[in-house]
């Protein structure tokens, strides 16, 4: 196999490390909690962006302030994982039940049916 000079090898395809906890986190730290895979949104690698997590924030003059980065890296990390609601394991296997619900309502729509031939057929006789 010949490499080809003219595609240029793909650098973003690498694994991001979660950042450290901190007292004071930034925009920056949200983001590579996103990039990370802690937060069970995404796969653990580099996903690079137009333009960086909090920059339009800035650009209107209200930069988050720390409480905010902080409750939303709780929030994006553990609240939403401890709160009962999902596993971090569904995020990513496609288990979300859809097909349950799908299936369970073809057969309650089924036995619907049986029952009124059933009641039909005995009220003809």
């Amino acid at each position: 196999m010949t490499a080809d000079s003219d595609v240029p090898p793909a650098r973003t395809i690498k694994p991001v490390d979660p950042p450290p906890p901190s007292d004071q986190p930034t925009s920056a730290m949200l983001k590579a909690d996103i990039d990370s895979g802690r937060t069970g949104d995404k796969i653990g690698e580099l996903d690079p962006g137009l333009s960086s997590l909090g920059t339009d924030d800035e650009a209107a003059g209200r930069p988050p302030s720390g409480f905010r980065i902080t409750l939303a890296r709780y929030y994006e990390t553990v609240g939403r994982w401890t709160a009962g609601r999902r596993s971090s394991t569904a995020s990513h296997s496609g288990q979300d039940g859809g097909l349950t619900v799908f299936v369970g309502a073809i057969v309650a729509i089924g036995v619907v049916l049986l029952v009124a031939i059933w009641v039909a057929a005995r009220w003809a006789q």
